[in-house]
């Protein structure tokens, strides 16, 4: 698996060399646990705790998660209750694929990513995997070592 996640990160980020790869990233859930006992769901969902903070404040009323949910998926959720007191969901799925960044919504639209919308995603993305790195699995993003914090 860290081979196909190393090239799904390059898909996603293309050859730009601005952009370095996390040593964290070629790391598995299962091979980085923090905690000998989570489950790889528990894990999903602290990874989500930071993702959803991401893109801003969260409305009152609304949940958000935000997680990349394997190598090659992303998934952006978001519940809330209208006016008429109906709840209405929005998901949608970020693939990465060889032709790009596939987005999936409901009601069968499919785009390719590009412009902003594609530099959002990876901004995101870039930030979730240092967060998640130092806060969920105490290690450096840079390099995949355990935090000093956590050798002691």
């Amino acid at each position: 698996m860290p081979g196909m996640m190393s090239r799904a990160f390059s898909l996603l980020v293309g050859d730009d060399v601005r952009i370095k790869k996390p040593a964290f990233f070629s790391l598995s859930r299962s091979s980085a646990k923090p905690f000998g006992r989570l489950t790889d769901r528990e894990l999903l969902q602290m990874e989500s705790e930071i993702g959803k903070q991401l893109f801003g404040p969260i409305p009152h009323g609304h949940r958000r998660e935000f997680f990349c949910l394997d190598a090659h998926t992303w998934i952006w959720h978001e519940e809330w209750v209208d006016q008429d007191n109906r709840i209405q969901l929005a998901t949608t799925r970020y693939e990465i694929q060889q032709n790009g960044v596939l987005k999936i919504q409901e009601g069968a639209r499919y785009s390719y990513l590009d412009g902003d919308e594609l530099d959002h995603l990876l901004s995101a993305t870039r930030i979730y995997y240092e967060r998640v790195a130092r806060e969920v699995y105490r290690r450096d993003p840079e390099t995949g070592v355990k935090l000093a914090s956590d050798l002691i």
